[in-house]
């Protein structure tokens, strides 16, 4: 075990120093990015607001940095595949960037997607001031976005159904700015999509081009809209939030049915990468969540690959 690893398990509080549970370590050298990073296909990735408290020092049990997340995912859930959100960052500078792309590639990690949560800002704005104010907010993260290497970036959803011609205008405008950074922009059911299982992939038509689906298993407003809204995403997607809510002992969980929802996506020909969305502000908790989660999806996968 790595003098790195004995100073984390140290501040993560003693219950995992005493021998809980966690994921097999992976050497960097284990793996093998590339030119274009890792293959995604049947990767389990995680998403770095699952570990907002840890991030901005409101947890229990530990704590660690954007740049300690490669490797704390890498050594401690089996993780290589990384999904930003804006809020994780402390600055964008560019050195810090530069620190962040090393720390993954120092980690044998992959960071993929830049979820663009800014706010305050509204893209979808009759006023065009406003609407050019937010549009260079989020051209900026896409630059960010570049400058990681990164596949994707998500702008986020309004809470209210924004006017559609100025709302698919903006995206639109968004998509070539990526297009010319190798930068593909993703629908994610969020905001005012969350109740209609149709949007995702009315809106993935209406912009048409260098855009594509991210759906998010927990973002609807209830099971009868979550399971067709999956099916009809899913065939659209290159990433997916796998969100759990509150989990049992052995990863029951009540609000709805996991399982369902990883195979709507293997159904409908979607591969990986399953990027975790799961906070628990006790460090050591979160750590045993995300592992039981990561080995639940590499079990369903391994069977649904035999079936």
């Amino acid at each position: 075990m790595t003098q790195t690893r004995r100073m984390f398990l140290k501040r993560a509080g003693s219950a995992v120093a005493a021998g809980a549970t966690l994921a097999v370590p992976m050497k960097a050298d284990d793996a093998d990015p590339g030119e274009s990073g890792l293959q995604l296909d049947g990767e389990v990735g995680i998403v770095s607001a699952a570990c907002h408290a840890q991030l901005i020092g409101k947890s229990t049990n530990g704590k660690f940095s954007l740049l300690e997340l490669p490797r704390v995912m890498r050594d401690e859930v089996g993780i290589r595949v990384i999904d930003l959100n804006t809020s994780s960052f402390t600055t964008f500078d560019r050195s810090y960037l530069d620190e962040l792309r090393q720390a993954a590639d120092d980690a044998g990690c992959v960071m993929t997607n830049l979820k663009m949560n800014q706010r305050g800002i509204d893209m979808n704005s009759p006023d065009r001031a406003t609407r050019q104010k937010a549009l260079a907010e989020y051209k900026r993260a896409i630059d960010v976005a570049a400058h990681l290497g990164l596949k994707w970036a998500r702008p986020l959803p309004a809470q209210e159904k924004p006017d559609m011609d100025i709302h698919v205008a903006s995206f639109r405008e968004l998509c070539d700015y990526g297009a010319e950074r190798d930068v593909t922009l993703l629908v994610e059911n969020f905001g005012w999509m969350q109740s209609d299982a149709d949007a995702v992939p009315n809106l993935v038509e209406a912009v048409g081009r260098n855009v594509a689906a991210c759906p998010d298993t927990g973002n609807w407003i209830d099971n009868e809209v979550r399971y067709p809204g999956l099916e009809k995403a899913f065939p659209l997607a290159v990433s997916c939030d796998y969100k759990a809510r509150k989990l049992g002992p052995q990863g029951e969980h009540e609000e709805y049915d996991l399982k369902r929802c990883f195979t709507i996506g293997w159904d409908a020909g979607f591969r990986g990468p399953w990027c975790l969305e799961h906070g628990n502000k006790d460090t050591v908790q979160l750590l045993r969540e995300l592992v039981l989660l990561r080995e639940m999806l590499q079990r369903w996968i391994r069977d649904a690959e035999t079936a």
